[in-house]
């Protein structure tokens, strides 16, 4: 939506203003330096494993193409909205135009939406592995890991274009202060001076989709994995396929729950508070946390990092490999998380 639009229907509105974590802290200084730390390990810890696994040619694996979208959607996550609040904290202006509002409702959107299903794709990338471990090199091929891929961030995409455009069209004559720290939609809606209850509704129903579609492929894949582990026969196996599926849902437990709360309670669960100390955890500690759950408890990736660590100190080139001619996929069915 133009400006002139939004002048038309908000006449002497143009931004927002941020009233949101800081405020609601007692020591907002000490709160800004450990946001901007945990900023900076999320940053640094999803571009090294980004970089680790595109470089490595040992997890050039379908599971680790997966793990480096992850890592990929959590560093747009935590830039979309980070950042913004930081620089408000230290210059004192938390305004916010209409436009930027926008760009930032519709990033966080797909992104968060593209990571729900990514999750999914894991779970039965996962199943393939551990279920079916001699079909793994024909099922999660190249062209379906890539299929996979392109399908989470389209579909993330048709959430943000989906709701941005409704929420952003409101008349908003209540208040301009948004009690929150970025410009997420149901801490707008609430600006809003008209009845949303049928948008409230629809959100409500598309959000429902949004996690029961991924939810229901990670439960049914875990559900056959836990067979398939109690029938082993060896305890390593068990170890092995047991450390592979926590790991990962570590992190489902930690995305999903967040987004249950901010999505699918009822109103009256919900206060500005509660709803900024839950959005912590899924736009700064959760992908601060992802990299560390999928490094430090992972003996490929600690190999891998030592690895060029080594050859960088003694000036060695490393391996890089490419996705077409060295193969991205080994088809290793990598259980061993």
């Amino acid at each position: 939506m133009d400006n002139t639009t939004w002048m038309a229907a908000h006449p002497g509105q143009l931004y927002f203003i941020f009233v949101g974590l800081f405020h609601q802290s007692q020591h907002p200084a000490l709160l800004c330096m450990v946001i901007f730390v945990v900023f900076l390990m999320a940053l640094s810890g999803n571009t090294v494993l980004i970089l680790l696994i595109h470089s490595n040619a040992h997890l050039h694996t379908a599971m680790y193409f997966f793990v480096s979208q992850l890592s990929l959607m959590d560093t747009v996550y935590i830039c979309v909205t980070v950042p913004r609040m930081l620089l408000g904290q230290v210059t004192g202006m938390n305004k916010i135009s209409v436009p930027e509002c926008g760009v930032q409702m519709f990033l966080y959107l797909t992104v968060g939406g593209s990571e729900c299903f990514l999750l999914a794709a894991m779970a039965y990338d996962r199943f393939v592995a551990i279920c079916h471990p001699l079909r793994y090199p024909v099922l999660m091929n190249h062209r379906m890991c890539l299929l996979l891929a392109s399908g989470c961030w389209f579909l993330g995409s048709v959430d943000g274009f989906m709701l941005t455009p409704i929420t952003m069209t409101f008349p908003f004559c209540r208040s301009h202060e948004i009690h929150h720290y970025f410009c997420e939609v149901p801490a707008v809606i609430k600006l809003s001076c008209s009845d949303t209850s049928l948008y409230e509704s629809l959100m409500y129903l598309c959000c429902v989709l949004m996690l029961l579609i991924p939810v229901t492929i990670i439960s049914s894949s875990y559900s056959f994995i836990l067979f398939t582990i109690h029938r082993m026969n060896s305890t390593e196996g068990r170890k092995k396929a047991f450390a592979t599926c926590s790991s990962h849902m570590t992190v489902v437990i930690l995305m999903y729950g967040t987004a249950i709360y901010s999505y699918m309670l009822p109103s009256s669960y919900h206060s500005p508070e509660k709803d900024m100390v839950v959005t912590v955890f899924y736009t700064i500690i959760t992908p601060g946390l992802n990299p560390l759950i999928y490094s430090f408890r992972n003996k490929d990736v600690t190999r891998a990092l030592r690895k060029t660590l080594s050859e960088c100190c003694h000036g060695g080139n490393s391996s890089v490999g490419n996705w077409h001619t060295n193969g991205f996929f080994s088809f290793s069915p990598q259980v061993d998380v």
